[in-house]
């Protein structure tokens, strides 16, 4: 399965980055993307999110944040 970042992800990570949030920096970026990693083989893997109960909208938690995606036919994609 493919996985994919959507741009309004990568902007939301830029933005936080830009705000000196503690503790997001580049380290932290990749480590989330290489937690998310795991999705194109488990892709069922994170749980539904709560607000919306829809089985094909589901998250991670990577402290202090969740990683919001959709799980699509051929493609994990981070939202």
């Amino acid at each position: 399965m493919e996985l994919r970042i959507a741009q309004s992800a990568l902007e939301d990570l830029q933005y936080y980055k830009e705000q000196d949030v503690p503790h997001i920096g580049d380290d932290f970026v990749a480590a989330i993307l290489e937690h998310s990693e795991m999705l194109q083989l488990h892709p069922d893997a994170g749980r539904i999110v709560p607000e919306f109960n829809l089985d094909h909208i589901r998250e991670l938690i990577h402290a202090p944040f969740r990683v919001v995606y959709l799980r699509q036919a051929k493609e994990v994609v981070l939202i």
